[in-house]
């Protein structure tokens, strides 16, 4: 079919791909009737990559050629990942400045690269299964993926042959799938997704046939792989790091419906290791892994002006879901139990190919609203922060300001691009810069519109225009946010945390500016009168001036708050004079 369009769930422990089938999404399976592909890619010596179940196996043979949950390390670059961070088993070759790579023998590779592999397997399965050829596709990703993560998700897609129509987050794929014939016509619904690398919530609401996102808060660097890390380092088997893993992680997973498992190694060197591995073990090492997402959910629901009570549905998603640990978990936070309804493996692609289906016209009646996580806008005079659209504002959407010179004769406009919550320029994180050049004028002539515009992507466009000669510069922020998700969180608690003295410092600049401005018209104003002022008056003036300046050296706000309106009232008379001369004139 022309508009065919499949929905893909890119997941860091397993992939999925679907299609609408007369009006019901299918997930396809591979030549082996397997729906779930590995995400794990194995380079060989000679001859093509392995990819999924086969790559998967020679993780245990091969670790150093073989990369798994590559899409932690997607559109990062080197100084986003401590040194000590990644536990992967290939190595990571880090350069401050420059995207991650992965060193497989000879050559590096970016992560994109590897999950390029993972999507041509998944686009050969589907043509495989429909017979037919597969060209367009909608991908998730993890609802804090920033700027450049779903950018090098999109470049995956098309490496692997695909006209990415859209690139959506996994908590709305997931509402999608549970939305469309479990809930009322009007519902608040939280998405719980912990994944395997991954994780993330939402707070969405449906009121008919439309999902918005109401907040959106994560980590793309929390999920299952930490507690199979801490699984394999407290394994105290005499094995191999890669056979360690084999055996903890069919232990874990069987340990979500047994209380104990027990362990058996390979016969080695004559003799048969064991032990046993209880769920109470697993729960030990997994809850600070899991009591980390609490943070993350309260924080939504306090962006989205709500509380437990106001939510209609808790939806799980993610493999580490299926743990009981997190159930009771996620039961305890929002008060309720969980939906636990659909296959937490498979929510996120079945949404993701509803979406498909909306696109391509397959599935009517739904419209999808996401959300920005974080506050957009520009630095102004005095190194304020001027936010354009807000945080957790629905896109796609555009919006805009007029701004203007703050000094005379000035030649050009430079448009410093911030995202963040700080009211200071400084304690945001820069997108990036560019200059608008227009003719010299006056003070506060120049006219400059900057616009924001976020596609449904949520990749960020800047613009900004003279209005006087139509000049424009359009800038795309292709690689925008090239920070690690802890600064992401850090960004969001430094913005609660200082608060306060975020706004007494905006508050005193605003008022310092105001302070600077009225000084130089009031020295400015005096040339223009001469003599005309009469004598006291103007010294009058001088001792309110001098008010002004001793309280701006002081740094007292209050002080120069009343100063200042001083100022004002005794410059009534003066600011007559001017416009009188004006009119004389």
């Amino acid at each position: 079919m022309e508009n065919e369009i499949v929905g893909i769930d890119l997941g860091t422990t397993n992939s999925l791909i679907g299609v609408m089938e007369a009006g019901f999404p299918i997930l396809l399976a591979d030549a082996n009737g397997v729906r779930l592909t590995p995400s794990v890619v194995h380079f060989p010596e000679t001859g093509d990559p392995l990819v999924g179940t086969p790559a998967n196996r020679m993780r245990a043979i091969e670790p150093r050629t073989t990369v798994a949950s590559a899409k932690r390390l997607i559109g990062l670059r080197g100084e986003d990942l401590a040194p000590n961070e990644s536990a992967a088993d290939y190595e990571i070759v880090r350069q401050a400045g420059q995207p991650l790579r992965i060193q497989i023998r000879q050559q590096q590779l970016k992560p994109e690269e590897v999950s390029a592999w993972i999507l041509r397997k998944l686009k050969a399965d589907a043509e495989r299964a429909l017979e037919r050829p597969v060209t367009r596709a909608v991908i998730t990703v993890p609802a804090y993926f920033n700027d450049a993560q779903r950018h090098a998700t999109k470049a995956a897609g098309e490496a692997a042959g695909f006209v990415v129509e859209r690139i959506i987050n996994e908590p709305t794929a997931a509402a999608l799938a549970y939305g469309l014939d479990k809930l009322k016509s009007k519902s608040r619904i939280a998405v719980y997704d912990l994944g395997g690398g991954t994780f993330d919530i939402s707070i969405l609401e449906l009121n008919d046939g439309v999902f918005q996102v109401l907040a959106t808060s994560g980590n793309t660097r929390l999920g299952g792989d930490d507690v199979d890390e801490l699984l394999i380092a407290n394994c105290q088997l005499p094995i191999a790091k890669w056979q360690k893993r084999e055996l903890v992680l069919e232990a874990k997973h069987r340990l979500s419906t047994e209380t104990c498992v027990r362990i058996d190694t390979p016969f080695l060197e004559g003799k048969n290791f064991a032990c046993e591995l209880t769920r109470d073990e697993l729960e030990l090492l997994a809850r600070p892994v899991v009591q980390r997402t609490r943070t993350h959910c309260l924080r939504a629901l306090a962006d989205a002006k709500l509380t437990a009570s106001d939510l209609d549905e808790i939806i799980l998603v993610g493999g580490m879901t299926r743990m009981p640990l997190v159930r009771q978990f996620v039961a305890e936070i929002f008060g309720r139990e969980p939906n636990i309804s659909q296959n937490p493996d498979e929510a996120v692609a079945l949404g993701a190919t509803i979406q498909a289906g909306i696109l391509s016209g397959a599935v009517r009646d739904v419209v999808l609203l996401d959300v920005t996580p974080l506050s957009l806008g520009i630095e102004t005079f005095g190194g304020l922060m001027n936010v354009i659209i807000p945080r957790n504002s629905t896109i796609p959407l555009k919006a805009g300001e007029m701004f203007t010179t703050a000094v005379p004769q000035q030649r050009a406009m430079k448009i410093k691009v911030l995202q963040g919550e700080r009211e200071l320029a400084a304690d945001n994180w820069s997108l990036g810069e560019f200059e608008l050049e227009f003719e010299p004028a006056p003070k506060g002539v120049a006219r400059v519109g900057v616009q924001f515009a976020i596609d449904a992507d949520g990749i960020l466009q800047v613009l900004a225009r003279d209005t006087k000669t139509g000049s424009e510069k359009i800038v795309s922020l292709t690689s925008a946010v090239d920070v690690s998700d802890e600064a992401v969180e850090a960004m969001i608690a430094d913005s609660l945390e200082h608060a306060f003295e975020d706004m007494s410092e905006r508050i005193w600049t605003e008022t310092r500016l105001k302070s600077e401005e009225m000084l130089a018209a009031v020295e400015n104003a005096f040339q223009l009168t001469g003599e005309m002022l009469p004598a006291h008056q103007r010294q009058m003036i001088e001792e309110k001036a001098q008010a002004v300046r001793a309280a701006l050296e002081n740094h007292e706000e209050a002080k120069l708050k009343a100063a200042n309106s001083a100022l004002d009232d005794a410059t009534q008379e003066l600011a007559a004079l001017i416009v009188e001369q004006a009119l004389q004139k």
